[in-house]
């Protein structure tokens, strides 16, 4: 009976328990709430200082500035590659409802390629949507103006000025300026990225490459404030700006004075318009480098404007290969050009005399064997001494003394004139020819027999055949060497580099060589003096390019053959296609006592050294010394 008068609730543990938990509700909310306040005094009170820097850095936007790229001129002065303010086509894809649809009307009126389509709508989603796209970097004056009357079908494009390189003499100047291009991710990898920030273009060949961190200069920036969405905030409309460090503003690249003449180079195009071939004359007493030449050439331009898909693969396609630096790059068989220099090897190593004769009949054959190696005249030219041999060109005569000279002593010789190596140019990508020695044969190649060297390959090399090859650099620097009598300079393009601020001027100062010891001063005299009736002697091969001339020069034409004739064969170059016949050379140097030029060339397929190549070596002669066409 007493359990069931038992109350029903305690009220009092009930109570007890309520204020249990009112309390602890109390003090979890003080306790939170303190954790709240305490953050909030540490964040504005306490990182005050950190965070509004932070939150300031947030607004303010650190823009590169890149710098002005510096001038190139010639040797007088003139300008070979300048800046010039040009539009550029570019696009706001957060601007743009319909990317695809914009970029395929801009394409339908000629403004951008369709091929490049795909590219554009690519990088319009690889950043933020409110930085612009370059669709074009130059437009030219029809383009703007046709792109003007139609602007309101194309929300979100327009065009904005800016600086582009521009070279005044085009495709004369292109192998040896060179050209810049827009960075490419090796270019990217390899170059400073902060030193090309903001930059779009850099150097891909010729001196613009080589003489980059001279051109290019120093980026410098400027502080920009930006809203919540990243966008720039206009001047005048932030406080914030007044409170800014001041810009670092960029300092223009250096201007670089070539050694090279405009008025020579552009008469070297000319007379190489419309072959395949090179040329490079140079100052024999400086290593200067007054003209240099490869034809066909192309409009860097095109490079520095942004060219098409299209047009870029017609060049690389070309099978006459303007891209290619023929004067720095493209070696050659240098033929009968090593005369002189092989006939300075024989007397020094007593392979030959001054009063020697041979008896040229047309060909030669080694002892025991009925192989015959034919001389370049078919009835041969008699009884020939070694200057004779030089004036004419008599091929049998070398091929008799190349027995006593030996592979290794050529070798030896011709590499002190600079065959065989690379000269050091101040220009990129230059190749090294070849020379070939026994050493070098045992090293090239892997099987015993083709690792032997035979006496037939001497003969051939004696004139410049064979595994010989030469680059019209590395002739012109022979040419040089031979003109000073054996005094020799290092090639350089560039003059000086100016600083572009200061007006103040570095001068690239020559560069001396080792020179060719002769033991006997006499043998430049008789070598130099038979180069000299090349030109102007009574039975000489270049007799009729330098007969009537108003001063004295010396030269040495060469042939070079392409294809393979076999034994005893009879040909004809003109029965040839075009592409298979011999290439022609001619090295020479004026004037004859005081030399100031000495040039080096080749007509690729040009069939004789005589009668194509040096008809040009001497119009480039004319034209420096003063009795061109041109000549005031």
């Amino acid at each position: 009976m007493s359990a069931l008068l038992s109350p029903i609730k305690d009220i009092h543990s009930e109570r007890r328990l309520f204020i249990a938990r009112v309390v602890l509700s109390i003090v979890v909310s003080l306790l939170l709430m303190g954790t709240v306040v305490a953050r909030l005094v540490q964040l504005q009170v306490v990182d005050h200082e950190l965070f509004a820097e932070k939150s300031q850095g947030n607004r303010v936007r650190i823009e590169p500035v890149p710098p002005i790229r510096g001038l190139v001129f010639d040797r007088k002065g003139r300008v070979i590659a300048q800046n010039i303010p040009a539009y550029q086509l570019e696009l706001i894809p957060e601007q743009v409802s319909d990317i695809d649809d914009t970029l395929n009307r801009l394409a339908a009126i000629n403004l951008i390629e369709f091929e490049e389509i795909e590219r554009f709508k690519e990088l319009s989603r690889s950043g933020p949507r409110f930085k612009p796209v370059t669709l074009k970097f130059r437009l030219s004056d029809e383009e703007i103006a046709n792109f003007a009357i139609q602007r309101p079908r194309f929300p979100g494009v327009d065009f904005r000025p800016r600086l582009v390189r521009h070279y005044p003499s085009g495709t004369s100047v292109a192998h040896a300026v060179g050209y810049v291009g827009a960075l490419s991710t090796n270019d990217l990898q390899r170059l400073d990225s902060a030193a090309y920030a903001g930059t779009s273009h850099t150097g891909k060949t010729g001196v613009e490459s080589s003489y980059e961190s001279d051109l290019h200069g120093d980026a410098g920036y400027r502080h920009l404030v930006a809203n919540a969405r990243g966008r720039r905030v206009p001047s005048g409309t932030s406080e914030l700006l007044d409170t800014l460090p001041d810009d670092l503003t960029p300092a223009p690249g250096e201007n670089v004075y070539l050694s090279i003449d405009l008025d020579l180079q552009m008469i070297a195009t000319k007379a190489l318009e419309g072959r395949r071939g090179a040329l490079v004359a140079i100052d024999p007493w400086t290593g200067e480098i007054l003209a240099l030449v490869s034809a066909p050439s192309f409009d860097p331009n095109l490079f520095a404007a942004g060219m098409s898909t299209q047009q870029y693969r017609e060049l690389r396609d070309n099978p006459d290969r303007p891209l290619f630096n023929r004067a720095v790059r493209g070696t050659y068989p240098p033929g009968s050009t090593i005369k002189p220099m092989l006939a300075l090897a024989a007397l020094e190593t007593g392979a030959t005399n001054l009063t020697r004769k041979t008896l040229c009949r047309g060909y030669f054959q080694l002892p025991g064997d009925d192989h015959r190696y034919r001389d370049w005249k078919p009835e041969g030219h008699g009884p020939v001494d070694l200057h004779d041999a030089i004036a004419q060109s008599c091929d049998v005569y070398f091929y008799e003394i190349s027995r006593d000279v030996g592979i290794d002593a050529m070798h030896d010789y011709l590499d002190r004139f600079g065959l065989g190596t690379k000269t050091g140019i101040d220009l990129d990508s230059e190749s090294s020819g070849l020379v070939p020695s026994k050493e070098w044969k045992r090293s090239a190649f892997r099987d015993r027999d083709d690792q032997r060297w035979y006496h037939g390959e001497t003969v051939i090399a004696s004139i410049g055949q064979g595994y010989m090859l030469a680059s019209p650099l590395q002739l012109a620097s022979a040419a040089a060497a031979l003109a000073t009598r054996g005094q020799r300079y290092r090639p350089h393009i560039v003059a000086a580099i100016e600083n572009a601020l200061t007006n103040e001027s570095r001068i690239i100062a020559p560069e001396r060589l080792p020179d060719v010891e002769i033991s006997n001063e006499f043998y430049w005299s008789t070598v130099v003096g038979a180069m000299h009736d090349v030109m102007q002697g009574p039975r000489g091969t270049a007799r009729a390019v330098g007969t009537g001339a108003p001063y004295e020069m010396a030269g040495k034409s060469g042939t070079a053959q392409v294809v393979s004739i076999a034994q005893d064969e009879e040909y004809d170059d003109a029965e040839l296609e075009e592409r298979q016949r011999d290439h022609a050379l001619f090295i020479s140097f004026a004037p004859y006592d005081n030399p100031r030029i000495a040039v080096a060339l080749i007509v690729e397929n040009g069939e004789s050294g005589s009668g194509v190549a040096a008809p040009i070596a001497r119009s480039i002669m004319d034209a420096y010394l003063g009795f061109g066409d041109d000549a005031s």
